[in-house]
């Protein structure tokens, strides 16, 4: 049996993602093989390549690739996959957007998002916002699945000495022009790799109680900012620190929720976090059944207290 990892990478580094769908498609069984398509991304290809567990590389460098236009990069993917019996790549904005397409061009069911494979050759993945964890199997014979990034651990990005092959495919499929792309930049870590990450509620109120009682955290323990949909929507942060079911999934080794009351939306993207910490004042807050520490206090007492210790 044998698998094809879709890199998800930015054509310089590789995304810690894909390290995660490596280790799933270890658990599949059979040799990796590592696609890496993009333009300028010989980087990329080799980090790919020492990446311990995968068997081969195929890159694909060609400025079609570039900007990962699904479009484009499925009918590579496509002409690829008759090789393989298992196509897998991570549930970012990539596989989300590349794998259906992929998927439909092979005429077979997309297995989306899994946490974790069972020896029966089924697969279980979230549903209802993580509230049920469904357990399907396929009858197809090609499998094209997407990986949850929280679910597995890291395969090691040190140890392999894969062999890296040049691929090439029909390029500019003409359907889809890439524009520009306006990519937020922060000098704090991304949120979904942190390791620590501190997150603020409709509690705080404004935009400015962020920058007053979060971003200090978040300085003194080098820290992620993240948030909830509720103080998303209210315009206190940018859409990109969103956590939840409709934001970012992510599983730190230390999550802090703040002023946060837990719904469910929010705990389907933060509750596989190694350590959870609350600081709620409504001690009935649903944040505090997932987490390890809870601390039932005024956020505006309890946080500049929290900082000013550390």
């Amino acid at each position: 049996m044998s698998t094809l990892v879709i890199a998800d990478h930015d054509n310089s580094e590789l995304g810690s993602a894909t390290l995660v769908a490596v280790t799933a498609a270890q658990k599949l069984g059979g040799d990796v093989t590592v696609l890496v398509a993009g333009e300028g991304s010989q980087a990329v290809a080799d980090a790919a390549a020492k990446v311990e567990g995968v068997a081969k590389v195929l890159h694909a460098d060609d400025a079609a690739y570039g900007h990962g236009v699904a479009e484009n990069l499925a009918p590579l993917i496509e002409g690829l996959a008759g090789d393989y019996e298992n196509i897998v790549a991570p549930a970012t904005s990539m596989g989300k957007n590349v794998m259906p397409r992929v998927a439909a061009k092979l005429d077979i069911q997309q297995i989306s998002d899994i946490i974790a494979i069972n020896d029966d050759g089924s697969f279980d993945r979230p549903t209802y916002a993580g509230n049920a964890i469904a357990t399907v199997k396929t009858s197809d014979a090609k499998k094209v699945i997407t990986v949850r990034g929280t679910a597995f651990d890291k395969a090691n990005a040190e140890g392999g000495s894969a062999s890296v092959e040049a691929v090439s495919g029909p390029g500019d499929s003409g359907k889809t022009e890439f524009v520009s792309a306006e990519i937020a930049e922060s000098e704090r870590p991304e949120l979904t790799s942190a390791s620590v990450i501190v997150s603020g509620g409709r509690a705080l109120q404004s935009g400015e109680n962020f920058e007053k009682y979060i971003e200090p955290l978040a300085d003194k323990l080098g820290a992620a900012i993240g948030a909830s949909r509720a103080a998303v929507d209210a315009g206190y942060v940018p859409n990109d620190y969103q956590v939840g079911q409709t934001g970012k999934i992510v599983a730190p080794e230390v999550y802090i929720a703040i002023g946060i009351s837990g719904a469910i939306q929010h705990l389907a993207g933060m509750k596989d976090s190694k350590t959870i910490i609350a600081i709620n004042k409504d001690e009935d807050a649903p944040i505090f059944q997932v987490a390890d520490y809870g601390l039932v206090a005024d956020l505006y007492e309890a946080v500049p207290e929290l900082t000013s210790k550390l």
